[in-house]
């Protein structure tokens, strides 16, 4: 990915009840994926879940967001999944590898 783009940085702390949880991930990744603008995804998972992913635009992060599958998604994880979460939206000007 060249710069710049966005990053939408998704922090959680989960409850005890995951039924269902990982199949919803996946799926949800599988979408993302299909939508106009997006660049990639990561997770990592340890007290607390993080996920990135990454986006060509701010429009491309409105109309993810909108999406009715993810809405959905959305609701079950403040009825069900997460004690809390966060979001945090980024334009990415520089990235480095190595």
């Amino acid at each position: 990915m060249k710069p710049p783009y966005y990053a939408v940085i998704f922090t959680n702390t989960q409850t005890e009840t995951l039924e269902g949880y990982s199949v919803m991930a996946q799926k949800m990744e599988e979408l993302a994926q299909q939508q106009p603008g997006y660049l990639g995804m990561e997770h990592a998972r340890s007290d607390i879940g993080i996920t990135i992913s990454y986006w060509e635009t701010l429009e491309a992060i409105k109309n993810w967001k909108a999406n009715l599958d993810h809405q959905e998604t959305q609701r079950l994880g403040k009825e069900q999944w997460y004690k809390n979460y966060t979001v945090r939206i980024c334009r990415v000007e520089k990235a480095y590898f190595f």
